[in-house]
């Protein structure tokens, strides 16, 4: 925006110079070839009035003075002086003026003019013509003279175009840094900091407007999500007290199996709850700059979540085996890359799969199983919150969102797709290189 900007500005800035330049040096080259003309119309003139028995020694000074030819000649065209050129040099301006006809106007002086202009004039009184005076004149001096005078008004023009300049780049900066500083702004809220604010100083009246209504509605966002967190983490655990008490109640109750499955999914939920709140709050803060990352080692977290996720394999018979393909240290926690990994397992092994493939590359973690997998549809919405799918069996639909959001937090992605059962894709960022 700030090229465009420019180069509209210094376009118009350019044409205006122009358009006020061009027609001044124009007028400065009419005004110095008239001065010219009316300088040497004159010496015709004076030439022409001038007795028969000095015209020729007027002439000859003239030609000494000035360097510039004369030829005059009588009504039958009989030379009386020829100073520098002869009578058959400009046989066609003598017949002209003799037949008493209107010189041809002179061309208009430019700098690089160089060459000579013939005045002629009639000699005689009234329409009565008794000879003719032809004057060869030199363009030089008038040539520099215009050429002296484009300088200044060029030199003006130069000055003025770099006075545009520095109009344009100063109208330029005062409008479009409140503008970058919004861009600054909006992109911070978009990442995820929180209460990104902008300078409200700069700028014309409507953009400072902009950014005050800007940091108003940052804080607003941040105070909405802190309410949201707040909300989720005091409800859940709120409702843990009544919760245990009502499990206590349950289990002294004879025939309560069904109830005993609702209780424990009500419980599923509420961790569910609290789990999302706390990676919200650590997404947050790490969008903000406030957490410094740290590494784990892939191989190592998922042969640990693989060992504690045995025994619940074996006892729903699933087969889990570790891949170990590359080592490789990403930034991630170890507790929420154990987290992510708990949640990728615990899908697997509970949605009809035999054979669960754990596989680490470098910075990429793959959760590979051989169940029924999701159709695209499905894989649309799987890390939507509270998503349950066709099959009832799935859980609070808290999982794959809680992983996504980890995930995302750390910069990285979480991919699902069907390939013979469900893959789960984790890619994170590597180890920074010192």
């Amino acid at each position: 925006m700030r090229r465009r900007l420019l180069l509209v500005l210094l376009l118009f800035s350019l044409s205006a110079v122009t358009a006020f330049a061009f027609p001044l040096l124009m007028s400065t080259a009419s005004e110095r070839t008239q001065q010219f003309v009316i300088s040497r119309t004159a010496d015709l003139d004076r030439f022409a009035t001038l007795p028969g028995d000095v015209v020729a020694s007027e002439a000859e000074r003239y030609a000494e003075v000035y360097g510039e030819e004369i030829v005059v000649v009588d009504a039958a065209g009989t030379p009386i002086v020829e100073s520098g050129m002869t009578a058959g040099d400009v046989s066609a301006q003598i017949d002209a003026a003799l037949r008493n006809q209107p010189a041809r106007p002179a061309p208009t002086v430019l700098p690089w003019s160089g060459g000579d202009v013939l005045f002629a004039r009639p000699v005689g009184i009234g329409t009565k013509v008794a000879g003719a005076v032809v004057l060869r004149a030199s363009t030089r001096v008038a040539a520099l003279d215009v050429a002296r005078r484009w300088a200044l008004v060029l030199a003006g023009a130069l000055l003025a175009a770099c006075a545009c300049v520095l109009l344009a780049l100063v109208v330029a900066r005062w409008l479009l840094r409140p503008l970058k500083e919004l861009d600054r702004g909006v992109r911070a809220v978009a990442e995820g900091q929180r209460r990104t604010h902008v300078a409200d100083t700069a700028g014309p009246a409507e953009l400072r407007a902009l950014s005050e209504s800007f940091n108003r509605m940052s804080d607003a966002v941040a105070e909405a999500a802190d309410q949201q967190r707040r909300l989720i983490a005091d409800a859940s655990h709120q409702l843990r007290n009544p919760m245990a008490a009502l499990r206590l109640r349950v289990d002294m109750l004879p025939s309560n199996g069904s109830l005993l499955t609702e209780v424990e999914r009500l419980e599923s939920l509420l961790d569910g709850l609290l789990a999302l709140a706390s990676a919200e709050s650590t997404a947050t803060e790490r969008a903000a700059g406030g957490v410094e990352p740290e590494l784990a080692d892939l191989q190592v977290v998922a042969h640990d979540r693989v060992d504690a996720w045995r025994a619940a394999a074996q006892a729903e018979g699933v087969t889990i085996t570790v891949d170990d393909r590359a080592p490789g240290l990403v930034q991630c926690a170890v507790s929420d890359l154990a987290q992510v990994l708990d949640v990728l397992l615990d899908n697997a092994i509970r949605y009809g799969a035999s054979e669960v493939a754990v596989v680490c590359d470098r910075a990429t973690l793959t959760v590979r199983d051989n169940g029924p997998g999701l159709s695209k549809k499905d894989i649309k919405h799987a890390t939507e919150r509270f998503w349950r799918g066709d099959d009832t069996r799935r859980g609070t639909g808290l999982g794959l969102a809680i992983a996504e959001r980890i995930v995302t937090a750390h910069n990285g992605k979480l991919k699902l797709h069907t390939d013979g059962g469900l893959v789960a894709t984790v890619e994170l960022p590597k180890e920074p290189l010192l």
